[in-house]
């Protein structure tokens, strides 16, 4: 869950630091290109997710800070997270499951990305880690979807300074907190970033990492303590981007992976009171559940 406000006041911020008797498993740092272009976008067929979100108040709407960026989730407790309601989630995986199908869509205009589950070349940004907030409507999400709060990602925890790596290889597309631009915001981010400046907001938002994966899609990792790519570094799947941490509005170190094809026609609504508040558009691609193209939990030591 990415939540822009500063980490927890009178925590002491930890040290990213090599760690004594951490996984040696090894880290080819990320090659600097110009060519971005050749990673930029691959074609496709497809429908990407499935609920088109409304955007009228949610009763009761979850909590936001002053500043949300692009993701305003609490962080995770000690334990994992409430599971999603079912029937929305249902209905996703079987849109996911018929959609590269023209018969599968009901007529409607095909996006130029593949169905996630076509998808390959996947692996666990983390490893051993708990799965503290699964994607689906929760209280805890930031978006709308359905009429209902949705977390738009999944949120994983191990430790503070834990090795973050590349879920797929690809191009970064940001680095840092300025990343916004990056995210499928259906609107102008003008207002927005304008209100960051004159308010000197921008340190309260998470460090956060886009990559394009060269397929149609974008992964997007926040909270990071410390990233060690830039903008422009191309990557392999495990190349190191940097370690976890409690950016944003997180009361834990922990990481939020989110992924999203920016060919997406349906689209996560945020609360418009929030929207309002923040300057930012109502709307956003939506996003797609990314245990569809991860490998299986178990692999990983997730649980």
């Amino acid at each position: 869950m990415v939540v822009p406000l500063g980490t927890c006041v009178g925590r002491r911020q930890p040290l990213y630091r090599p760690l004594v008797g951490a996984r040696t498993t090894s880290h080819r740092q990320p090659r600097r290109r110009a060519a971005l272009g050749r990673f930029l976008v691959a074609t496709i067929s497809g429908l990407v997710l499935v609920f088109t979100a409304p955007v009228n108040p949610v009763a009761n709407p979850p909590v936001v800070n002053d500043v949300l960026g692009s993701l305003a989730t609490p962080a995770p407790s000690s334990e994992v997270g409430p599971g999603p309601d079912q029937a929305p989630v249902a209905a996703i995986e079987e849109h996911a499951r018929t959609r590269h199908s023209p018969a599968g869509v009901s007529g409607a205009r095909l996006p130029k990305a593949a169905p996630p589950v076509a998808l390959t070349g996947y692996a666990w940004p983390i490893q051993n880690a708990r799965l503290t907030l699964p994607f689906g409507p929760t209280k805890w999400g930031s978006r709308v979807v359905d009429g209902k709060p949705f977390h738009d990602g999944i949120d994983l925890a191990t430790f503070c300074g834990d090795r973050i790596r590349a879920a797929h290889a690809g191009v970064v597309l940001a680095a840092g907190r300025r990343y916004d631009a990056f995210l499928g915001w259906d609107g102008d981010l003008t207002a927005y970033t304008d209100r960051l400046d004159a308010k000197g907001l921008w340190q309260t938002l998470p460090i956060v990492v886009v990559i394009d994966d060269g397929n149609g899609y974008r992964s997007m990792y926040a909270h990071f303590g410390k990233v060690v790519v830039a903008s422009g570094d191309i990557v392999e799947a495990g190349d190191l981007l940097g370690y976890e941490g409690m950016t944003g509005r997180a009361t834990g170190c922990h990481l939020h992976y989110g992924l999203f094809s920016p060919d997406e026609t349906a689209r996560f609504g945020l609360d418009p009171v929030a929207a309002e508040h923040m300057l930012l558009p109502a709307e956003m691609v939506a996003r797609v559940n990314p245990l569809f193209v991860l490998p299986p939990l178990e692999e990983a030591g997730i649980h």
